[in-house]
C-alpha cells in the first residue's frame, strides 16, 4: 500500500477499490479514524451499491468531506460489450491509462463465473496463447482488478449473481502478486463479495516462489497451465519454464496442495495436434501428477490469427483423456464457450500499448 502522503496528493485521488478490507482499516487509523470505518465503508460499496459519500449516513460530517475532496470509487469503463450464441459475453473494459483489458461472462445451469485479467498483456511470451503475442504494459491494480468483477456484477444484474472468479484472462496473476492478494482478499470477504475459497481460483504458468508465498498469503485454489511433460517442449511452449522447471514446479505444487482449499491442484493442458497430444505425453503426465493430489483439465486448443498450431483431434483427445482416467488422475476436456467472439481460453488480446516491444522483435526476427 502507498504512503498516507501519497493519498492526499491533491492532484491524484486514493481510489478506495484499491484497499482490502486490511488496507483499508489502516488508511482510516493513517487518518485518526477508528478502524471499524473500514467495514463501514465496504458495506457502503459492496453491500449497498451506494458510491457517493454524502450518503453514507454513519460516517461523520467532517470524514465524508474529507473523502470527497481526497478520494474516489472508480472502475475501468466497458467500452465493448460482445454476446456470444451460447450466452457467454465478453468485455473489453477500458483502463484510465487507455489501454483495454478483457473480461468473460460465462453463464451455466449451477454457476456464473467471471474470468478475469490481472495485466495489460502478457510477458510471458507463451507460443500457444494469442494475448502473449501482444506484448505487455503493466500490472493492474486492484482497483483494475476488483472493478471488473464489480463492473461485470453490475451489468448482469443481482438476479444473474456471480458465483466463481477464475484469474485466467490477460496476464500472469502472481507476477503481480500484491494487488491479485488484495483483490481476491475483497472477493472473499463477507463484507464484500463473500466468494467462497473454493470458488476463487488463480492461474498461474509456474511462477514457484510467488506461488511458494500464496498459501501463506491468500487462502485460494490454483490452477497451473502446464502443457507439456518434457522440459524440452515445456521450455519452448511456457518460456517461463526454464527458469523454473518441471521438477520445481511439481515440487512446490505437492507442497501447495497440502493446505489448498479443496486439497488439490489444477493442471491445465491444451491439446496440440502432434505437439503434446501422444499416448507417451499421456503416460508423462501419468507419471508427473502421480505424486501430487491433482485434477487435470484438458483445453482444445482455441485457434487465433497467425497461430502454427492445430487442434487436437477429438478421437486423439478422447483417447488421452481415457488413458489417464484409467489411471486414476480425474481428467475432463473444458467446454469451449465463446468462441465466436473470441472469448475462449487463450484468445483475449484487449487492446495493448506494448512496452515490452514484443511485437516488434517477433516482426524483426520473422
Amino acid at each position: 500500500m502507498n504512503s498516507l502522503q501519497e493519498h492526499v496528493n491533491p492532484v491524484k485521488k486514493v481510489n478506495l477499490l484499491d484497499f482490502d478490507r486490511k488496507g483499508l482499516a489502516a488508511f482510516f487509523v493513517g487518518l485518526g479514524e477508528k478502524p471499524f470505518r473500514a467495514t463501514q465503508l465496504m458495506k457502503w460499496i459492496y453491500q449497498e451499491d451506494v458510491y457517493d459519500f454524502d450518503a453514507m449516513s454513519n460516517l461523520s460530517k467532517s470524514l465524508r468531506a474529507y473523502l470527497n475532496e481526497h478520494c474516489e470509487i472508480a472502475t475501468p469503463e466497458i467500452a465493448v460489450e460482445q454476446v456470444a450464441s451460447d450466452g457467454t459475453i465478453k468485455w473489453a473494459m477500458q483502463t484510465h491509462c487507455g489501454n483495454r483489458i478483457e473480461s468473460v461472462f460465462i453463464p451455466e445451469d449451477d454457476r456464473n463465473t467471471l474470468c478475469i485479467s490481472s495485466q495489460i498483456g502478457c510477458a510471458l511470451a507463451c507460443t500457444f496463447c494469442s494475448t502473449a503475442q501482444q506484448g505487455f504494459n503493466r500490472n493492474l491494480a486492484a482497483s483494475e482488478i476488483i472493478g471488473q468483477l464489480f463492473v461485470a456484477q453490475n451489468r448482469v444484474g443481482k438476479e444473474n449473481r456471480i458465483t466463481n472468479v477464475v484469474f485466467m484472462g490477460m496476464g500472469e496473476p502472481l507476477l503481480n502478486f500484491d494487488n491479485v492478494v488484495a483483490s481476491v482478499n475483497l472477493m472473499m470477504d463477507d463484507f464484500a463479495y463473500g466468494l467462497s475459497k473454493r470458488r476463487v481460483t488463480i492461474s498461474s504458468s509456474g511462477v514457484v516462489p510467488a506461488i511458494e508465498r500464496l498459501g501463506s498469503a491468500c487462502d485460494v485454489s490454483l490452477a497451473i497451465s502446464l502443457h507439456a511433460v518434457r522440459d524440452e517442449l515445456r521450455d519452448e511452449l511456457v518460456p517461463i519454464n526454464k527458469k523454473y522447471p518441471l521438477n520445481m514446479l511439481m515440487d512446490v505444487c505437492r507442497e501447495n496442495a497440502k493446505t489448498a482449499p479443496r486439497r488439490f491442484i489444477t493442471f491445465e493442458y491444451v491439446m496440440l495436434d502432434g505437439i503434446n497430444d501422444t499416448l507417451e505425453d499421456a503416460r508423462g503426465l501419468i507419471k508427473l501428477l502421480k505424486t501430487v493430489p491433482s485434477k487435470l483439465n484438458l483445453i482444445p486448443f482455441n485457434p487465433f490469427p497467425n497461430s502454427s498450431y492445430r487442434c487436437s483431434s477429438k478421437e486423439t483427445i478422447l483417447k488421452f483423456k481415457t488413458l489417464l482416467n484409467d489411471a486414476g488422475i480425474i481428467t475432463t476436456v473444458r467446454k469451449t464457450r465463446g468462441e465466436d467472439i473470441d472469448a475462449a481460453c487463450g484468445q483475449l488480446v484487449g487492446q495493448v500499448a506494448d512496452k515490452s516491444r514484443r511485437h516488434l522483435k517477433l516482426k524483426n526476427a520473422a
